[in-house]
């Protein structure tokens, strides 16, 4: 929830990007307990979130403005 909210605050690329990193640390979570349950459907839908928060990580983080 805390992710969400920093994300939805649009407060700049800063903090835009470090609810991306929450949502990569849940998203890692979520993949954990999923293996560890056996339930293939949540780890799949997780590692398809895993990717797209990477991408917002290195989005708002990482690449130049501009670019």
């Amino acid at each position: 929830m805390i992710a969400a909210f920093m994300v939805s605050l649009d407060l700049g690329r800063r903090v835009t990007g470090w609810g991306f990193v929450l949502f990569v640390g849940s998203s890692v979570c979520w993949v954990t307990g999923a293996l560890l349950t056996e339930d293939w459907a949540l780890g799949t839908q997780n590692i398809v979130l895993f990717g797209i928060n990477l991408f917002g990580v290195y989005r708002y983080l990482i690449r130049k403005k501009g670019v």
